[in-house]
């Protein structure tokens, strides 16, 4: 991914209103390891049930505000990121929705899928096993995995751009 900075990733999002552009807090830029990301996703420190993603499209950045559902899955049942496709404990899977872009979305239309509760796809799609006969390229496999979790991601921010 290429890197962003503040006044990129403000100016990204699709479905926020102005004031809640103002509310948004960022993560710690400096930290973040560009190039071992599809996306950029975060929570909100100040309001937990609200995160963010912001990922490059068509040249250009695209953002968009997510909530959090207030619920969580039984402990003991396992969930699936729709974005990086990592079974995990349910507790680890959150189902986000997002509103609409436009008019739509304050009117309450939103869209909704499960993703990582840490935004963590990046991360997970990099665990792989060392390489042997039946997986000689781990390099490949994470390539393959990065081009799946970014069609999956386009897909989501079609749906919401829609």
């Amino acid at each position: 991914m290429q890197p962003l900075t503040e006044a990129e990733i403000r100016g990204s999002f699709t479905n926020i209103s102005e004031l809640e552009l103002e509310r948004m807090t960022l993560p710690g830029l400096h930290e973040i390891v560009w190039e071992d990301r599809e996306f950029l996703g975060w929570r909100d420190v100040h309001a937990i049930h609200r995160g963010y993603i912001v990922f490059w499209q068509d040249g250009r950045p695209v953002g968009m505000v997510l909530k959090a559902a207030g619920s969580r899955t039984r402990p003991g049942i396992s969930s699936m990121c729709t974005l990086c496709r990592t079974p995990l404990p349910g507790v680890q899977v959150t189902l986000f929705t997002a509103p609409r872009a436009g008019q739509a979305g304050f009117d309450g239309s939103t869209v909704g899928t499960y993703i990582c509760a840490d935004f963590g796809c990046s991360n997970l799609i990099r665990i792989v096993p060392p390489a042997s006969e039946m997986q000689p390229d781990p390099d490949a496999l994470v390539a393959m995995r990065a081009a799946g979790l970014t069609s999956r991601l386009e897909s989501f921010t079609r749906s919401v751009l829609r």
